[in-house]
């Protein structure tokens, strides 16, 4: 419990305006989320914290640098991988503490503080890569695909189904592709 108030941001005493937080987050906090080890085996990260103080809202930018150590999908070889990422999270002032979304937090007026351990593990966790590989075992076909979606289906001219065919044959259609074609 001690480890976890030491994400506690006292946000009542706060003046508005902006202010700095920074956390080392290592190993042991890992040890504070169920199954995180079977994701991350290791962590070394700062994360600085800009918040915002205004009237109605205060806006807070996490900024999360460092690295954290997986294991690779293909090989299995544990490797360090880089993080360097970015979120803004808002609270507004409400009736009652409830999440709007991922991004916008409802707190009342007398809220004491608010808690960034959680935000900064599920960010953490944004910025590992679903598919793993490990620099050294990355092919030109890992290449092409970094930063895009998966296809999981691409049909080419020749792979026309019956209905594709009988609706190249209604008129309708027919007239939409002259249109389409004009451009």
């Amino acid at each position: 419990m001690k480890f976890i108030r030491k994400f506690d941001i006292d946000i009542i005493r706060l003046k508005e305006g902006k202010h700095n937080f920074n956390f080392e987050i290592d190993s042991e906090f890992l040890d504070h989320f169920d199954n995180s080890r079977e994701i991350v085996n290791d962590v070394a990260v700062k994360a600085s914290i800009e918040l915002d103080k205004r009237i109605n809202l205060i806006e807070v930018v996490f900024h999360i640098n460092g690295k954290v150590n997986i294991t690779c999908d293909r090989s299995l070889e544990d490797f360090d991988y880089p993080l360097d990422l970015s979120h803004k999270i808002l609270y507004k002032y409400g009736q009652e503490e409830k999440e709007i979304n991922d991004e916008i937090f409802f707190i009342t007026a007398d809220t004491q503080s608010i808690n960034v351990m959680q935000l900064i593990y599920e960010f953490i966790l944004l910025g590992i890569p679903a598919k793993k590989i490990h620099p050294d075992h990355l092919t030109e076909e890992d290449d092409e695909d970094e930063g895009e979606g998966w296809i999981v289906y691409e049909a080419g001219e020749n792979n026309l189904s019956e209905e594709q065919i009988k609706d190249d044959q209604n008129p309708f259609w027919k007239a939409l592709k002259n249109l389409k074609n004009k451009d």
